[in-house]
């Protein structure tokens, strides 16, 4: 069952031009006993066909973040394949990288997220909550929710290699000292252009 805001967006029209076909039997809207409006599967099949045909699909994805950690991400894939057939996901797609934690431009990262969006996942699969991103996580779930994606996290603190976490802290620490760097050039620039400016209009005052 659909709301007509719900159904409109899924078929990509305002809730007044569903009013609008409602009235003049375009597409007749049903009625709950109190009267509201709502539509179901089989409106939303009639209008887009191929919804019919798509199974929305289960993923486990899998990352580390050097080379050199490649028996992790083996690990990863084991332990997780297990865990699926123990608990019987049938598993669509594996998705392995290799990719910082804290890279949001990460390829295959990036083909989930457009995956999710557009409504094709059911299920992700994951061993930890970082293995899909170092920070930012709880926006990912709020996205994975938003688009009916349910997030399974094993949540095993072994496949979250501790190796990993330093690197993140170190690239971290880098970036901050950078900025840090940077902003007491910027400082010391302006501090200078200031006195500059002081001794300038010193100069120009006419002497009494």
């Amino acid at each position: 069952m659909y709301t007509p805001s719900e159904f409109g967006e899924r078929i990509r029209v305002s809730v007044k031009t569903l009013q609008r076909w409602d009235r003049q039997g375009v597409l007749k809207a049903h009625r709950t006993a109190t009267n509201r409006r709502y539509y179901t599967q089989e409106d939303l099949l009639s209008l887009l066909p191929q919804e019919a045909g798509v199974r929305r699909r289960i993923i486990v994805y899998c990352r580390v973040s050097s080379v050199a950690q490649k028996p992790d991400l083996k690990n990863q894939q084991r332990i997780l394949a297990e865990f699926c057939e123990a608990n019987r996901y049938e598993v669509d797609e594996w998705i392995s990288e290799i990719g910082g934690g804290l890279n949001f431009k990460r390829k295959q990262f990036l083909r989930l997220v457009d995956a999710i969006i557009a409504g094709e996942v059911a299920v992700l699969l994951i061993a930890h909550k970082d293995r899909l991103a170092r920070f930012g996580y709880h926006l990912l779930v709020h996205l994975c929710e938003t688009h009916d994606c349910k997030i399974v996290v094993m949540n095993t603190e072994q496949l979250s290699p501790e190796q990993e976490l330093v690197q993140d802290l170190i690239t971290i620490t880098h970036c901050f000292s950078s900025r840090l760097y940077g902003l007491r050039r910027y400082r010391k620039a302006l501090e200078k252009a200031l006195t500059d400016e002081n001794r300038a209009q010193d100069q120009n005052e006419p002497h009494t």
